[in-house]
């Protein structure tokens, strides 16, 4: 090597040194990269910690390439792939003797990010917070409101019974009657549960057949199956044990589920509709109730934001049905979840305690 390059190289040298003292001054990840090559002059401590691990962190375009980021943009946020951590990256020029360099200072935002977003949470659930209360204020005056209706329809049919009774009428009106009384008393039981959960209060669990609990659900939705010609098929497994749950609850629970299999087929060819709610014992010992349908099915997005408040794939659902279930199931001690159903459709199922030891 000649006496002029060597000396040159000496001084290129010192001037990386003096470079590389200042930079590790820099509280931050600070490095200094040539403005001819691109290449790793001088970095610090902090940029060792942070992008050593990146293969090509030498060089300024493999280093960009290597955290997204499209060119040398100040300001720039850039997430790195081996760390998960979020950095600003900002970039100045600076003469120097023997060549200008570029000084990449990049400033770790990701607490700055976490915290924004847990305010983002926070901020969502007060939202949340507020609608609930706002639809449980509406649940608790509709309940109040529909009390004395109901109580009249109720004293009205048992008026009515009375009538046909002593008048000796045909024997399908005093069964549409009693049928039409039957299904007046349940909603009013559903009401006053309704008023109970909106009010935090205990509800009231016991020992119930999941066969009582399905056929209960079944009348209800008679004729609705009937005007989607669909048949409803009841398979529960022999010798299932009851469960220790409250009753209309649990009723509100697969009423709504086996309702929302109904419309998931209304655009299904009739000759392809197929309801079908099983009963079995899990590997838990639990009992698991299923609702499986043929419908559309849903995609991993919605299957993913499924039970999410106020989330719905109905032009005209409120979103907040299937989050109540979930809350009701969750209070049973089970657990509400989906399943994309063999063959096309959904699976719908939750679990429930066994009423045996509970009472």
């Amino acid at each position: 090597m000649s006496p002029s390059a060597a000396g040159r190289r000496v001084a290129a040298d010192a001037a990386s040194t003096t470079l590389g003292t200042i930079l590790d001054a820099v509280p931050f990840a600070c490095a200094a990269f040539s403005q001819a090559n691109g290449a790793l002059v001088a970095g610090n401590r902090g940029f060792s910690d942070a992008f050593s691990g990146l293969p090509g962190h030498r060089d300024r375009a493999a280093l960009l390439a290597a955290l997204g980021a499209s060119g040398p943009a100040d300001g720039a946020e850039v997430r790195a792939p081996h760390s998960g951590h979020w950095y600003a990256l900002h970039w100045r020029p600076l003469a120097m003797e023997k060549g200008g360099v570029d000084v990449l200072t990049a400033v770790d935002i990701s607490e700055r990010l976490q915290a924004l977003d847990t305010h983002k949470h926070q901020q969502e659930k007060l939202l949340f917070t507020s609608r609930l209360m706002s639809v449980g204020e509406m649940a608790a005056t509709l309940a109040h409101e529909l009390n004395q209706p109901l109580a009249a329809i109720v004293n009205y049919l048992n008026g009515s019974l009375r009538l046909v009774g002593q008048a000796g009428g045909p024997a399908q009106v005093e069964r549409a009657l009693v049928a039409a009384r039957t299904q007046a008393e349940h909603a009013s039981a559903v009401i006053s549960r309704v008023r109970e959960f909106v009010r935090a209060r205990e509800p009231r669990r016991d020992a119930h057949e999941v066969g009582t609990i399905a056929g209960t659900v079944l009348e209800l939705l008679r004729l609705e199956a009937e005007r989607q010609q669909l048949c409803i098929e009841l398979a529960l497994a022999e010798d299932l044990p009851a469960v220790f749950a409250d009753r209309v609850m649990v009723e509100q629970v697969l009423l709504n589920l086996v309702k929302n299999a109904i419309e998931a087929m209304r655009s299904v060819p009739a000759g392809q509709r197929e309801l079908r709610i099983e009963g079995r014992v899990n590997l838990d010992d639990e009992v698991e109730v299923r609702v499986l349908d043929r419908g559309g099915g849903l995609s991993p997005a919605e299957s993913e934001q499924l039970f999410s408040p106020f989330f719905t794939t109905k032009t005209d659902g409120l979103g907040i049905g299937l989050a109540i279930c979930r809350s009701i199931i969750e209070y049973h001690e089970g657990r509400l979840f989906f399943e994309a159903r063999p063959g096309g459709g959904s699976v719908f199922a939750f679990t429930l305690p066994p009423a045996e030891g509970r009472i």
